[in-house]
């Protein structure tokens, strides 16, 4: 299953401010998929109820993965000693719906099975009277250079949803070592969960990582609609991040004029906020309008000190927007003079 992971190196989930070409990091977001200080991993599709969740001790998210139809994600994580990995998804297919555990294990092994050197040693159900039952199966194949590689694999299932996690090493492991038993007695799939802003916002943050600007617009939007009932966040905090996000991924993906439309609604509701401007700034740029862009800046930078906290206003004389105008005496006089002032 590993083939459906699009690699993606992340460190946490980076958020960007900034519609121009050089991107400004703005800070630091926890992800959705890993709930910050704990073990606890969740996957969630955006647009779809349902969520896995499992319990790994000492494990981090390396790597992250979504498709741009909304159908999938997942996630990559390592423990600190580096003996064992573990992929984990959710996704769904409606075109096999009813699924169950077992049959989302069977077409998922299909694959493997199909390797020569497949070898099954072990397959049990982990059965629940309140919850979806776990399928888990222990098997090895042979690997680059022809050493093994060893797998815990566990699958959960129910109406057109399956959650796959797999544990998996190149030293020998099996379902009964305590470690392993215990992240598979803790995979479950509740098929009633609503998916929440945090679980859209890292949707689309997924998908805006791995340059999917299109798909990640509308997402980011309906992220920003959801933050107005948020509990346990910072609204102002995430409904500026949301905006920015769904501005930028517009923005960049190519539609100016619906960037321009988030920017502006978000500057009549919260018109303290710098980056709003900026990003209107680097727009007027991008259609030639320096006389706008100038007004922006400067609108931007009178208001930097209300920036995000590990935000910082970035310096326009390296930005991609606004580098193609250097030989413009004046503007570039004007972006310097903003760039002495930070």
């Amino acid at each position: 299953m590993e083939s459906r992971l699009a690699v993606m190196n992340v460190r946490g989930i980076v958020w960007f401010a900034m519609v121009c070409g050089s991107l400004a990091a703005a800070g630091q977001a926890a992800p959705a998929g890993k709930s910050a200080g704990n073990a606890d991993f969740k996957l969630v599709l955006a647009n779809h109820i349902g969520q896995v969740q499992w319990k790994a001790a000492g494990f981090k998210i390396t790597e992250t993965s979504a498709k741009p139809d909304g159908r999938e994600i997942g996630i990559r994580a390592q423990d600190a000693s580096g003996r064992l990995s573990f992929l984990g998804f959710l996704f769904q297919v409606p075109e096999q719906a009813p699924v169950t555990s077992a049959k989302c294990r069977d077409a998922s092994l299909d694959e493997e099975k199909a390797d020569p050197t497949f070898k099954q040693s072990r397959m049990f159900e982990v059965a629940r009277t309140d919850r979806v039952p776990v399928s888990v199966v222990d098997y090895s194949v042979r690997g680059q250079g022809g050493s093994p590689a060893y797998s815990v694999r566990g699958f959960t299932a129910s109406g057109d949803l399956c959650g796959d996690l797999e544990v998996y090493s190149t030293e020998p492991i099996r379902s009964e070592d305590p470690e392993l038993l215990q992240i598979f007695q803790s995979f479950q799939l509740d098929v009633h969960y609503q998916p929440g802003f945090n679980d859209v916002f890292f949707y689309a943050q997924v998908l805006y990582n791995s340059q999917q600007y299109a798909a990640a617009g509308p997402l980011f939007e309906r992220a920003l609609t959801l933050a107005r009932d948020a509990k346990g966040v910072d609204t102002k905090l995430w409904r500026r991040m949301a905006t920015d996000q769904a501005g930028t991924s517009y923005g960049i993906s190519g539609d100016t004029k619906k960037a321009r439309a988030i920017f502006e609604a978000a500057i009549a509701n919260d018109p303290d906020y710098p980056t709003y401007y900026y990003n209107l700034a680097c727009a007027d740029a991008q259609e030639k309008n320096l006389a706008d862009a100038r007004k922006h800046l400067q609108q931007a930078f009178e208001r930097k000190a209300n920036t995000l906290p590990g935000e910082s206003m970035p310096d326009p004389t390296t930005d991609d927007s606004f580098t193609p105008y250097s030989n413009d005496k004046d503007f570039w006089s004007f972006l310097e003079g903003l760039r002495a002032k930070q």
